[in-house]
């Protein structure tokens, strides 16, 4: 059993640390004859990375992505695809005060009470930086979600900030590239610059929920009870550092409907099934519509802020601690594009487990 791998035919194995000399992936199970290069991976990497805006941490990765095994010839072979990304920013002096104290709202304390020590320059593997790897192998699932399943596109975007939310009735993915916060509503996204601003120069942080859709994605992936495509996509973005809560469709809110409210009802088109809505997200009984597949994340602040908070030492003594550093005023801001990468890991994983299982048995419905 691995505690660094996540997937069942496509499985993507995480490594390395914020401020070890490079981190990375393996990643397993991908089709052969999949067109990659690292230029490729790199577009989406360049997309994640920090130090882009005065909202996110100042960090300067350029995280370059290498291609060390698994292409030939600007295609995958169908062995493992080896992936790497050097640090080069690392400044572990900045967190050398806290070496004997645990920070509050960190992994500091359970990774210790587990392990019996901890990586306190930056988090080691509770690192946010640990997600770039994601990134990279989320570009190869990219590539082979392009070929094999080619009018499928994955988007995310925020929609909260703190306690305002982005207006659904105003929203154009066309805005989602013009601002830094990935906001689909222009006038929110003003908005949140104006409210981050202040928290920024404070010294404080704010929370943030992600929306991720599938538009495109065939019916019929997933399985019942403990395949289901909605377990492995709530697991997959949970697994994201800060992630606190995930929804699926309607999510939580579903608890405030009626049944007559939210079922999706059905007609007959000339293509297939149309429904009404998609308070289901897409899923239903773990298995894939056809109809958009919609998942939301929560993500908490971020704990690492310039406020005097209460804590303990190593010996168990009481203290208080300021945590310095460059640090992201919104983690949520850069989990855009990692919400994004988990989508297409699954998605590709669990198209790659229908194709293996069911192939073209599955019901045709006549118009």
């Amino acid at each position: 059993m691995s505690m660094n791998t996540f997937g069942h035919l496509f499985r993507v194995t995480t490594w390395g640390e914020s401020h070890g000399p490079a981190l990375g992936a393996t990643v397993d199970g991908v089709p052969p004859g999949i067109e990659i290069n690292e230029e490729m991976l790199q577009h989406w990497l360049d997309l994640r990375k920090p130090g882009q805006n005065k909202y996110t941490t100042q960090r300067r990765e350029p995280d370059a992505v290498r291609i060390l095994s698994g292409v030939f010839d600007g295609k995958t072979t169908g062995t493992s695809v080896q992936l790497m990304i050097e640090n080069t920013d690392q400044r572990s002096k900045d967190y050398s005060e806290i070496a004997q104290k645990f920070r509050p709202g960190h992994a500091d304390i359970t990774y210790y009470q587990k392990y019996g020590l901890r990586d306190y320059r930056g988090g080691g593997r509770s690192s946010a930086r640990e997600t770039a790897a994601r990134v990279a192998a989320g570009g190869i699932a990219r590539a082979a979600l392009d070929q094999l399943l080619p009018g499928l596109k994955i988007t995310g975007y925020m929609v909260q900030m703190g306690h305002r939310k982005a207006d659904p009735t105003a929203y154009d993915l066309s805005e989602v590239a013009n601002n830094p916060f990935w906001c689909p509503d222009a006038a929110t996204a003003n908005a949140w610059a104006d409210d981050l601003d202040a928290l920024r120069k404070s010294g404080n942080s704010v929370g943030a929920v992600i929306e991720v859709t599938a538009q495109g994605a065939p019916a019929g992936l997933g399985a019942p009870i403990y395949g289901k495509l909605d377990t492995d996509l709530a697991a997959a973005m949970m697994s994201i550092n800060a992630v606190k809560a995930v929804e699926i469709g309607e999510g939580m809110a579903a608890a405030c409907l009626t049944g007559t409210e939210n079922a999706d009802e059905i007609t007959m088109g000339p293509d297939g099934p149309i429904y009404s809505s998609n308070h289901a997200g897409g899923i239903l009984g773990g298995i894939s519509t056809g109809q958009d597949i919609v998942v939301r994340f929560a993500v908490k602040p971020t704990s690492s802020i310039l406020k005097s908070r209460k804590t303990i030492t190593l010996d168990g003594e009481n203290t208080e601690i300021i945590t310095k550093g460059r640090h992201d005023p919104c983690v949520g801001i850069r989990a855009v594009p990692v919400g994004e990468a988990m989508m297409a890991c699954v998605l590709l994983d669990h198209y790659l487990l229908h194709r293996g299982q069911v192939g073209g048995a599955g019901g045709t419905l006549a118009t």
